[in-house]
């Protein structure tokens, strides 16, 4: 097994890695639109109707023509008939004339010759059953108009979004109970080494059950894929690649662990280089934890090597796993990755020229958010379990200061 011939920073893996996956194709299905939520669309939405359909109230209030509010106030109130009041769920049979006011409801629709609506609060029914006005109010004011929100021909969701509640509530304004969307890319999963164990088992000495596989296949499903664990691949040569071509034959993606570092027993590598053309693009990445990730592309599927242990692979998933499940969805609405500003409790300090991401508790103050370091062995999955967020530490730093303002990635 070669040595690491050279460290890439994040952002030039990244571009390496998605400039040879080119553009992606994802299959789509059917679902229905209350089950949507999480999916990325496959096809653009685009409406058939105006939303509303109708002009209605923003507001409880009155219904009137706004001409006939001009220069009222408090001490100079306008004068206005009640002719009734406006049904909801149906069209209106009044007129509003000159002069003329109608109770309405929100949601309302409006009448017709109404432009306006004076709220509740800026108006007084009087002892002689008339309205007085103490504001004025211009057209189009406290009124939801006819097509506001979207007209015929529009297109109100484009492809590879990501269905949110309120995209789904668009829906069925629009009455769009079934909606195309992509469909979930398989995802195998593989843990590796002579040690690794299920967790079934009891662990002899010198053993560990296998953390990473069913942390990571939760990791794919959060991130919109399905998953396959695989048996767990002992140190050999042949057996591993075996399970490697049988998970690359079956699935969409390979997401394989531990068998990525430079030592005499790490096989990945040699395996991925004889799976498909470019092959390996990336061995070793200037980042620590997970400074020995690979990322290939066999002949168009992605094949990501992630190290063994628990924080580093957890952590590399979040730069390469997560945007390869987006890349596989066609997902092109890029949520952006939620930072918070917090303040450093403790000095931290950092080797120059390596990124570096360091676990934190985040707690809450009386005027800010303080980030608690976790000083961490990437071996250890309760260290990652028990931080709110990552710490970056840029490559061309040598740490940072106790009370200084430190962005955090939630995790």
């Amino acid at each position: 097994m070669p040595e690491f011939l050279k460290l890439h920073s994040v952002n030039e893996a990244k571009q390496i890695f998605f400039e040879n996956l080119g553009i992606a194709h994802p299959n789509s299905e059917i679902v229905a639109s209350i089950r949507a939520v999480g999916r990325v669309l496959a096809e653009p939405i685009v409406s058939k109707e105006y939303l509303p359909a109708f002009s209605r109230s923003a507001m409880d209030g009155y219904a009137v023509r706004a001409v006939d509010t001009f220069g009222a106030s408090e001490s100079l109130p306008a004068h206005l008939k009640i002719i009734g009041e406006l049904p909801m769920g149906t069209t209106p049979i009044l007129t509003i004339n000159s002069g003329e006011a109608a109770l309405i409801h929100t949601g309302g629709m409006l009448a017709e010759g109404a432009d306006a609506v004076v709220m509740l609060e800026q108006s007084l029914i009087t002892a002689q059953g008339d309205l007085e006005v103490f504001k004025t109010v211009s057209q189009g004011e406290n009124v939801i108009f006819k097509g506001e929100d979207v007209e015929p021909g529009d297109e109100v969701i484009p492809a590879g979004k990501l269905i949110r509640p309120a995209e789904v509530g668009g829906l069925f304004a629009l009455g769009y109970t079934q909606v195309k969307v992509a469909k979930k890319p398989l995802i195998a999963v593989l843990s590796s080494g002579d040690e690794v164990i299920s967790a079934e088992q009891t662990p002899e000495p010198g053993q560990v059950r296998d953390i990473n596989s069913e942390a990571l296949a939760v990791f794919i499903e959060q991130n919109g894929g399905e998953f396959k664990l695989y048996p767990i691949i002992p140190d050999n040569l042949e057996q591993m690649e075996r399970s490697m071509r049988q998970a690359y034959g079956e699935a969409d993606a390979v997401v394989v662990t531990a068998g990525s570092s430079a030592s005499s027993r790490d096989m990945s590598a040699d395996v991925i280089r004889q799976m498909g053309k470019p092959g390996v693009l990336i061995h070793g990445i200037n980042i620590r934890p997970g400074k020995p990730t690979i990322l290939a592309v066999c002949d168009g599927k992605p094949v990501i090597g992630l190290p063994g242990n628990p924080i580093s692979a957890l952590v590399i998933a979040q730069f390469f796993v997560k945007p390869m499940l987006k890349w596989m969805l066609g997902q092109t609405s890029d949520s952006p990755i939620p930072f918070v500003k917090a303040i450093l409790s403790v000095n931290v300090a950092s080797s120059a020229g390596r990124e570096e991401w360091i676990p934190v508790k985040l707690v809450q103050k009386q005027d800010h958010v303080e980030a608690e370091p976790i000083f961490f062995k990437s071996n250890l999955i309760f260290q990652l379990a028990s931080a709110d967020g990552l710490m970056k530490i840029s490559a061309d730093e040598t740490g940072k200061m106790a009370h200084s303002e430190v962005d955090v990635m939630i995790l």
